[in-house]
């Protein structure tokens, strides 16, 4: 059995899931978002944002986390704003000696929905019927399970090569 954390990084709001893999049954356990504020400090954002997936390590105990690759963007600032997002998801996952696999997010939408091009909606679909019954709270909360899911499927255990 393997809890995995699944992380959908960004500024505004942060997606994250919780999923148990035995072999191929998955369970959820839990989903959410942190949301910060466009007009707050940029600081405060990554502060919120680091201490939201500490909290949610803490109170899952996770086995190891899964987030989506950067991927660049047409707007730079856009893509500065993600990285940063991400250094504060990925540092929260450090300061808990958390292992993090890295999987692109066409190969994540291939794992969960069977292509690569799939969008939001097909996404949310896919998550409905792999975790039936779960309340999932939103967009962002949906990507993340995704990405927990791809990496029950395609993520190396700690130790494997």
């Amino acid at each position: 059995m393997t809890i995995i954390l699944g992380l959908d990084p960004s500024l505004t709001c942060t997606g994250w899931g919780v999923i148990r893999s035995e072999g191929s049954r998955l369970t959820h356990i839990a989903n959410g978002q942190i949301k910060t504020h466009a007009k707050a400090p940029m600081a405060e954002r990554l502060a919120l944002l680091h201490g939201g997936i500490a909290s949610v390590i803490a109170e899952h105990r996770p086995d190891r986390a899964a987030c989506e690759e950067v991927f660049v963007n047409e707007n730079p600032k856009s893509t500065l704003k993600l990285a940063q997002a991400r250094g504060c998801v990925l540092a929260a996952c450090g300061g808990a000696s958390l292992s993090v696999n890295e999987h692109a997010a066409r190969l994540v939408k291939k794992a969960v929905v069977g292509t690569g091009g799939a969008d939001k909606s097909q996404v949310g679909a896919m998550i409905k019927v792999l975790l039936p019954g779960a309340k999932v709270v939103g967009t962002d909360a949906a990507d993340a399970l995704a990405v927990a899911i791809a990496d029950a499927h395609l993520g190396r255990q700690p130790g494997q090569s």
